[in-house]
């Protein structure tokens, strides 16, 4: 028997956003975060195998209806600790060119059938997405209800006038600890002093706070059943 995930995304567009069906997914989400979520560089080894539970997040709509975009946010107690990571994921019905590094995993959803799960950030759909939250032309959507803005999420942007693109092919890093880094620019091409822009993705929560020019921030809920709020991706 598959296993039963707590909520699946049927990634049709009605009326501009995604409509969300209870259904299966073999292997779950969690399996596949437990298998892959060791082998990143962000990774806070305890010794133990992973043993994670959804502890928040948020969704965003593709306009073309084609990419799921879930932005998620899993807890590890394994090995005694407590450590929250942000991973958001792109769900696709066909894989992504160029992309083999970033694939999480293929899953069997109950309704659509096979799903290739992408790490989003090496995904442009989604990078454009959450760049689009940043700078307040998309709204960040309920994880687990249909047709539902998520009030919770936080956003903000320096600029009325500015937007941001990520430049094609995307690039992407992990240079700094705790985080992945995805190269970003201003659609107006202002020039910079400091090189350029980047959106980091705060994989390990909370972060150091900083929030720069833009940033996400959202709640998520620890082991003892407290709330806890950060940012998880920042311009700057």
């Amino acid at each position: 028997m598959p296993s039963v995930e707590r909520a699946c995304a049927r990634w049709i567009m009605i009326g501009g956003m995604a409509t969300i069906h209870r259904t299966t997914m073999s292997p779950t989400k969690l399996e596949l975060l437990a298998d892959w979520l060791p082998r990143q560089p962000w990774f806070r080894n305890t010794g133990s195998p992973p043993a994670l539970t959804w502890c928040g997040g948020f969704r965003l709509d593709d306009p073309a209806g084609e990419v799921g975009i879930e932005l998620t946010l899993v807890t590890d107690g394994g090995g005694g600790a407590e450590t929250t990571y942000f991973v958001p994921l792109a769900y696709r019905g066909a894989p992504l060119s160029a992309a083999d590094e970033a694939l999480v995993g293929i899953s069997e959803h109950g309704v659509l059938g096979t799903r290739w799960i992408y790490d989003a950030a090496h995904d442009p759909v989604a990078v454009a997405q959450l760049l689009e939250l940043i700078c307040g032309s998309a709204r960040a959507q309920h994880q687990n209800q249909s047709d539902t803005p998520d009030p919770s999420v936080g956003r903000r942007w320096v600029s009325d006038d500015n937007r941001l693109i990520a430049p094609s092919p995307l690039r992407v890093s992990n240079r700094r600890p705790g985080r992945t880094a995805v190269d970003v620019a201003l659609t107006d091409d202002s020039p910079r002093d400091d090189g350029g822009l980047t959106l980091d993705l705060i994989r390990v929560l909370p972060g150091d706070g900083h929030t720069g020019l833009g940033h996400v921030e959202v709640t998520w809920t620890r082991l003892d059943g407290e709330s806890a709020r950060a940012p998880v991706a920042v311009v700057s």
